[in-house]
């Protein structure tokens, strides 16, 4: 038989998120960011449950084409724009949208060949620091744009570095606002951050917003807020079995490193699932920091170091949990239970947008039936 691990992708669950997202920006058109191959979920998977959105926002041309092959005949947007002269030509051909934010890409555009103008996305930089041009050379990037005969409409865009946080957004949003004033052209600067904490602002939620990680069942401001806090509902699970078990007593320790030590009599299970799996291997197993697990349903800990292709869990209050109980690494769990890959995340000091990224082309991904309701 094969390996017991597999990801399932909840269909379900994310058309339930992108309707949240609408309804967090009800008058705003939302692109669906399927970046990363649809944060680890995968296009093709995603593509059904997903094609409610207005558009499809994207980095890569190759991920475009599928779309297209999918059957979407709707827009497009690169969000990195082009990365080189000739990827004009894929955008005139696939009609893609895509975002200017360097001189370099309007110098290309001049010198493409076209016969349908292109439709782009002017970007600021109004303090991220990434991509986009300054404020002050905003309106003359604009200009250059709005004079060549390759470009159609130009729509107005920014991206918020601390939607999720205190600082929030409003310095961004001034320098946004005042460098943009009178040019016209739609406006898109939300991310899910914004979508879901700002957007009751027209000016925040504008034309167009970009639901990323808040289709994927992650809460873009955790801690602060939870899934259930935002009605989210997770999209991805990651489960495998117990393969082995071990009886350990006072002063044994488990996994590389010698890393847990058990204090007194208690039991461990071994799981099919590593760091060789998108596990991650920095997930603590300590006495004093852990990181939750569900054996059959109910929450229990990570116990030693994560290996290339197992991880032990602690099995000291599961006393029926033997060889082939169901083990949730994140997602969905049987009887209803539900681990948040938040929970996961954080407790492995970092975002569930890695963990879903991270998953390993070995695992096997499946679409799952119906997500069962949480617990």
């Amino acid at each position: 038989m094969p390996r017991p691990i597999e990801a399932l992708v909840h269909a379900d669950a994310l058309t339930h998120n992108l309707a949240r997202a609408r309804a967090a920006a009800p008058d705003a058109r939302v692109w669906a960011v399927v970046k990363a191959a649809a944060y680890g979920h995968g296009i093709a998977r995603a593509y059904e449950a997903l094609r409610g959105a207005d558009g499809f926002a994207l980095l890569d041309l190759a991920e475009a084409q599928l779309l297209r092959e999918l059957g979407w005949r709707g827009p497009i947007l690169l969000l990195e724009g082009a990365f080189e002269p000739r990827d004009l030509e894929l955008c005139s051909r696939l009609n893609l949208w895509h975002v200017v934010h360097h001189v370099a890409q309007i110098d290309w555009l001049a010198m493409h060949k076209t016969q349908a103008p292109h439709r782009v996305f002017l970007k600021m930089n109004s303090g991220m620091n990434r991509l986009g041009f300054t404020p002050t050379a905003y309106r003359g990037a604009w200009a250059r744009l709005d004079a060549l005969p390759q470009v159609d409409e130009i729509a107005l865009m920014t991206h918020f570095a601390d939607a999720d946080g205190e600082r929030g957004i409003a310095r961004q949003l001034q320098t946004f606002v005042e460098a943009t004033r009178d040019l016209p052209g739609e406006r898109c600067l939300s991310n899910s951050a914004a979508t879901l904490r700002h957007a009751a602002d027209a000016q925040v939620r504008a034309d167009w917003v970009r639901a990323g990680i808040m289709l994927y069942g992650s809460a873009p401001d955790f801690p602060s807020h939870d899934v259930a806090h935002w009605d989210l509902r997770p999209t991805m699970t990651l489960r495998s079995r117990l393969i082995a078990t071990q009886q350990l007593a006072a002063g044994d320790c488990v996994g590389y490193g010698s890393t847990y030590t058990a204090t007194g009599p208690m039991r461990i299970g071994i799981v099919a699932c590593g760091y060789a799996d998108g596990y991650p291997r920095h997930a603590p197993g300590l006495a004093e920091r852990s990181t939750p697990v569900l054996v059959n349903g109910r929450r229990t800990r990570l116990v030693g170091r994560v290996s290339m292709d197992m991880l032990a869990v602690d099995l000291s209050a599961l006393p029926d949990a033997e060889v082939g109980a169901e083990v949730t690494l994140w997602g969905h769990g049987p009887q209803g239970s539900t681990l948040p890959i938040d929970d996961v995340a954080h407790a492995a000091g970092t975002i569930g947008y890695e963990l879903m990224c991270a998953l390993a082309p070995r695992v096997p991904v499946r679409l799952a039936d119906a997500a069962p309701a949480a617990r």
